[in-house]
């Protein structure tokens, strides 16, 4: 089934990716334990009792308690902003030479994806029916090499979309213009994921989808050949973007006038 995961790695980053959410979840659920217990033991322990009409003893400061509040969240949040920047600063590393760059843009409602260094190309069109029988081998599929490291280069046709494969932990958003995210990650486990669209991006969003394969360097090589047999050479460049189109169009109309 694509996007489904055993628990098995799927990319280099899945342990820390993991790791993150896990220890934040365990952190959350102390602080909420103890909180929960501190508010239950002052309900029961100061409650009211019947006939007993005595105020406690009222208090304008209480110097020790008061710094507990500040320093106590500060401490927790600098604990949480420690793992999460160190993680953070390994998942988004790009220093590393690649293996493979692959230009992925978004467009409304679909994905073209730019093989850089073999300079060819595949190009899908967006699902009209998602339920439809065949839909999943129909999609567009991007093959990756397994074990080898990939950089992505991130780019929007039209709106803003997100480039999201669930079982790689990650997704980054992708914006029309000149604005271009990357990012790196190493497959590390064959099989065939599941990919979509994470950013609400129209009327036919969740027709937005795609596969991904991870296969061996020999299947991959040969995918590459069936593109170039096909005669999807060269890159799907900006050329296409809907804004860049009707920049063209009103130049060509101006030039007619």
């Amino acid at each position: 089934m694509p996007g489904y995961d055993d628990g098995q790695q799927v990319t280099n980053m899945t342990e820390r990716i993991t790791n993150l959410w896990t220890g934040s979840w365990i952190a959350a659920l102390i602080v909420g334990a103890i909180t929960w217990g501190l508010i239950i033991w002052c309900v029961a322990v100061y409650r009211k009792r019947k006939d007993d009409d005595t105020l406690p003893v009222q208090l304008r400061y209480h110097v020790p308690l008061e710094i507990m509040y500040v320093i106590l969240p500060i401490l927790m949040v600098g604990v949480l902003f420690f793992f999460t920047a160190r993680d953070m600063d390994a998942i988004e590393d790009t220093d590393a030479d690649p293996d493979v760059v692959v230009q992925v843009y978004g467009k409304q409602w679909s994905w073209d994806f730019n093989y850089v260094d073999e300079d060819v190309y595949d190009t899908g069109v967006h699902v009209i029916d998602i339920g439809e029988p065949g839909n999943p081998e129909r999609l567009p599929t991007l093959y990756l090499p397994v074990d080898e490291r990939v950089e992505f280069e991130l780019r929007s046709r039209d709106v803003i979309h997100s480039f999201w494969v669930p079982a790689f932990l990650y997704k980054k958003d992708m914006f029309p213009g000149n604005h271009i995210n990357t990012f790196q990650v190493v497959p590390t486990r064959e099989g065939v994921y599941a990919g979509k669209c994470a950013e609400l991006c129209g009327q036919h969003h969740a027709g937005m989808l795609f596969n991904v394969a991870v296969v061996s360097r020999e299947e991959y090589d040969a995918h590459i050949e069936s593109l170039r047999a096909a005669g999807q050479t060269g890159q799907l460049g900006p050329e296409l973007d809907r804004q860049q189109t009707r920049g063209d169009d009103n130049a060509t109309a101006a030039g007619e006038g």
